[in-house]
């Protein structure tokens, strides 16, 4: 896996959790799962579908997943999840995420993924309205870990190697700045959005007229496009040699 050094330059590593059982995240996880059965079943998909993800020009697998908003005032929210299959060097890894989300923008207010296979972890995170701080407890080989860091304004997930991930990003304008989270990675940063350009790219057998937007922060490059719907297409992130392209699109 390449990883650049000016990631971490760039990024501010998640500080160890002040003073909280890790237990803490818990409840609001288990509420979080509880949560989203009946609210999905009932709710508006937003966008769903699959990509095929290449790492390092290589086919490494399949990402399936749903985007849908469910409840009414204060309920009201996105929930975003999928399932990635992926073969890596040194092994397969299955990573599962859920995503609850704040309208109208995908605020992050909740987070869970859970890795078997390579890597494997559990990771909850939740957002601490009155303390202003995300919190999150992560489980894995290693033993324990309790993180928090600020809730900055807006904060988005864009999880390591999440493709769909990136539909809160769709209304982004030029030159703004997107607090962003990398929970797996432990981190988070902030990228600069460059200009919207349209672009006309394969997508399997089709070429497809999309808008295209590149995020960066330092040497760390994201390159992301949408289609006239705003669902995202294709996303590349060429420091991490990360492809994804929807292939449930291509008729």
């Amino acid at each position: 896996m390449r990883r650049k050094a000016a990631d971490r330059s760039e990024s501010t590593r998640l500080g160890v959790a002040a003073p909280m059982n890790g237990r803490a995240c818990l409840p609001a996880l288990l509420s979080l799962c509880a949560a989203v059965s009946p609210l999905t079943a009932q709710g508006v998909v937003v966008d769903q579908g699959r990509f095929a993800v290449t790492l390092d020009a290589r086919q490494a697998g399949t990402e399936e997943f749903s985007v849908r908003r469910a409840g009414f005032g204060r309920d009201d929210a996105f929930y975003a999840n999928s399932v990635i299959r992926l073969s890596r060097e040194g092994g397969a890894q299955e990573v599962r995420t859920l995503l609850r989300a704040s309208p109208p923008d995908g605020a992050t207010e909740e987070y869970q993924a859970t890795v078997t296979g390579l890597e494997a972890m559990e990771l909850g995170l939740t957002r601490d309205r009155i303390g202003g701080r995300y919190r999150a407890l992560v489980r894995s080989g290693l033993g324990e870990e309790n993180r928090e860091f600020p809730a900055r304004p807006d904060t988005k997930t864009l999880d390591l190697d999440v493709a769909h991930q990136y539909y809160f990003l769709r209304e982004l304008r030029e030159g703004s700045t997107v607090h962003v989270l990398v929970p797996r990675d432990r981190r988070q940063t902030s990228m600069r959005v460059g200009p919207w350009s349209e672009d006309e790219i394969q997508l399997g057998p089709n070429r497809v007229v999309a808008r295209r937007v590149e995020l960066s922060s330092g040497e760390d490059r994201h390159v992301v496009w949408f289609d006239r719907l705003g669902r995202v297409v294709r996303v590349e992130v060429p420091g991490r040699g990360y492809v994804a392209e929807r292939t449930d699109l291509v008729g």
